[in-house]
């Protein structure tokens, strides 16, 4: 009995109602790297000092540039053994003092001309930044002892995500219970409201609790766009898509790198790429449900609804029905215990757990240090998201002649190698364990989605290729002849006996297949 990838053979694979879904769900994904690496120009570190009080009056009085200021007035590290000490720590001296010299003040201060015996003493006045814009670093002063604030702050994302995806264990399941449209609509309006309030938080207490609401919704909006899509088109597509879904992030990236350099005050910047989110409701009326989806929930009347719109809208006709929704309405509903019930599974489960798992440390930290590294962050962030669009090549152009595993275990395996080269950081052992994992995932390289958890724990059993099973009708009856005698040799397919096959043919079907 036909599958949806038999029928969308029919009624076009990806034709012009699938690319249009396809591009409107581009614009989705382009929307999430302002949530996933945003924090690069929210939270940027700019260069800063203590500020100290009487240094502004002093300076001025002896017409200093910024630079003579912060040679006479900020500590120096490398004298006080400390590489933070002009950052976290002031001279313990009154700068009112009257009688100060304007070219060498801390003498003043110390019998020996030694400055690095002049005693230091933490922040208690806030700090000067050198940055024309702001972040949340510099409006709620997140650096010294309070820096671990920042990494509290994205890892709130983090925590959202993996909640997100431990409440939602299989897509199809919880998000069952409200579609695929559905669920995607409503996380984006609570993305939209929480990035909103995030850029009107009041205090850094309320940032982290609307900053948690929207890793919670983000990455479960941007994965069911990914489902949905990968769901509309055909087995041959698939690849095209999911690749082309992840270089619609990329682009945003580029786009996120753009608006933050005209917007260099956070609070903007977030209302700036939050906005868009609320165009995405729109899409209640230009997308459908997955048809997918619906024939698993036994609402086949709605899919093929849809299955006749995407037909009309590719200008093909649907091929005749013969029962297939019986069929698909007797599969069980998958639950959670499945990913771990039966071994292959359970494997495929872990391994892919900990792919996610290497995925995201290795590109955040790699983010997250280009953040901190220095020089021009917009020029760094550009040329970061630059290298993602040849991947995207290598991938298309590989995966259809080696595979998904191979190409999948090569770029662990070089991002691993070169996280090692730069600094042995410890992105790099787990990247080298995660292409081993890789290999042991079965391939889906010319395979149709599992259907079943039967068919997900099969997987790595090799199949019959769809293409080359034939299916064919054969009627009998009591009179006719069946089907070994049908492909006999000595069976003789004269006009006479065909005549009297055919008047004692009843409605009894049989279906048969041959296989090469």
């Amino acid at each position: 009995m036909p599958t949806l990838d038999d029928i969308l053979e029919h009624i076009g694979e990806f034709d012009l109602y699938q690319k249009r879904a396809f591009l409107i769900l581009c614009f989705l994904s382009a929307a999430f790297p302002p949530i996933y690496v945003g924090i690069v120009f929210l939270g940027f570190i700019p260069e800063h000092r203590c500020r100290s009080p009487g240094v502004g009056e002093f300076s001025r009085r002896c017409s200093w540039s910024l630079e003579e200021e912060r040679n006479f007035t900020v500590p120096g590290g490398e004298a006080h053994g400390d590489a933070f000490a002009g950052q976290c720590k002031r001279y313990d001296v009154d700068w009112n003092r009257t009688g100060l010299s304007c070219t060498n003040p801390l003498d003043n201060f110390t019998s020996s001309w030694n400055w690095s015996n002049i005693p230091l003493q933490a922040c208690q006045d806030g700090w000067l930044y050198d940055f024309p814009g702001s972040s949340i670093v510099s409006e709620f002063n997140l650096v010294c002892d309070d820096a671990w604030k920042l990494d509290l702050f994205q890892s709130c994302v983090n925590v959202g995500f993996f909640c997100w995806l431990h409440k939602h264990r299989i897509p199809g399941r919880q998000v069952g219970g409200f579609g695929r449209k559905r669920c995607m609509l409503i996380t984006i309006l609570i993305n939209a409201i929480s990035g909103v309030l995030m850029a009107v938080a009041p205090n850094y207490a309320w940032l982290v609790v609307f900053r948690l609401i929207q890793g919670l919704v983000s990455k479960g909006g941007w994965l069911t766009g990914y489902i949905l899509i990968t769901e509309f088109v055909g087995l041959r597509y698939r690849k095209i898509v999911s690749i082309v879904y992840q270089v619609a992030f990329t682009v945003g990236l580029l786009i996120l790198d753009a608006v933050a350099f005209a917007i260099p005050h956070w609070r903007w910047l977030q209302l700036a790429v939050t906005l868009p989110n609320f165009f995405f409701l729109l899409y209640y009326w230009c997308l459908p449900e997955s048809p997918r989806w619906l024939i698993a929930q036994k609402e086949s009347d709605k899919a093929l609804k849809i299955i006749k719109n995407i037909a009309k809208g590719n200008r093909k006709k649907l091929p005749p029905r013969n029962g297939a929704d019986e069929e698909v309405g007797e599969k069980r509903v998958p639950s959670f215990l499945d990913l771990v019930r039966t071994p292959q599974i359970r494997k495929h489960t872990l391994i892919l757990m900990y792919t996610w798992f290497t995925g995201s440390v290795v590109y955040q930290g790699l983010i997250m240090h280009m953040g901190i590294a220095g020089g021009d962050i917009y020029l760094d962030f550009f040329y970061s998201a630059l290298v993602e669009f040849p991947s995207a090549i290598i991938l298309i152009l590989t995966v259809d002649r080696i595979g998904r595993r191979y190409p999948w275990a090569a770029a662990n395996l070089i991002a691993g190698a070169a996280c090692l080269v730069m600094v042995l950081v410890p992105e790099a052992v787990i990247g080298l364990i995660d292409c081993g994992l890789v290999l042991l995932l079965p391939e889906t390289k010319g395979k149709p989605l599992p259907e079943t958890i039967e068919d997900a724990e099969n997987m790595h059993r090799q199949g019959r290729p769809k293409e080359k099973t034939i299916y064919f009708h054969v009627q009998t009856s009591d009179g006719a002849p069946n089907s070994e005698q049908l492909f006999s040799p000595e069976f003789p397919h004269d006009d006479t006996l065909k005549e009297k096959w055919n008047k004692n043919a009843v409605t009894n079907t049989n279906h048969y297949s041959l296989s090469s």
